[in-house]
């Protein structure tokens, strides 16, 4: 979930700064600026990244069998979240100063917000580098995932992880309320 509240608030932040291209105005200032640039990850990279890495590790367990270390996948969530906006964040400005895009040399006065654009890279870098890790790691020593490792309703996670080749033994009967597919009541663990 915190991919998700990751992408949600990432994705925001790049449609509404959107809306600012949408003026003549503003659009006219920024064009070609490192403003596009902020605008264009937000949206692409924050949005399709942070959505990619939160159904990963959704689903993950239900594809490999595995679980990952959970409190490592918190941390690199935060890492992501902090080392992204501290990339694109300091363009948005860049942008709106004037900085155009495409330039080999910039002006001095853009030296401390490019600094911390290219440190908050390395940090982004470092954190896309954890879940690789640790999700790599849990493929031989994370520990056996159970059929329903997150406690969901859906028949999907009424099979084994990972699932055998033809999911399920019996046609599962599928009825209103919290039952497996056996027609058994679920354990919802509340």
């Amino acid at each position: 979930m915190l991919y998700v509240f990751g992408f949600i608030g990432l994705f925001t932040l790049g449609g509404l700064t959107g809306l600012f291209l949408a003026s003549l105005g503003l659009d006219v200032h920024v064009h070609d600026t490192y403003f596009i640039i902020a605008h264009f990850h937000y949206i692409m990279v924050g949005g399709m990244v942070m959505a990619y890495l939160g159904g990963i590790h959704f689903w993950w367990p239900k594809m490999t069998g595995r679980l990952y270390p959970e409190s490592w996948a918190r941390f690199a969530a935060l890492i992501i979240f902090v080392g992204f906006n501290l990339t694109f964040f300091p363009q948005f400005i860049l942008g709106y100063l004037g900085m155009p895009r495409r330039y080999h040399a910039y002006p001095d006065e853009f030296q401390v917000l490019n600094v911390m654009s290219s440190a908050g890279a390395s940090i982004l870098g470092l954190g896309y580098l954890i879940p690789f890790v640790y999700l790599i790691w849990s493929l031989r020593f994370g520990k056996k995932a159970g059929p329903n490792p997150w406690n969901a309703t859906g028949l999907e996670w009424q099979t084994p992880s990972p699932p055998p080749v033809n999911n399920f033994d019996a046609t599962p009967v599928v009825t209103e309320g919290p039952y497996n597919y056996q027609g058994k009541e679920a354990i919802t663990g509340v």
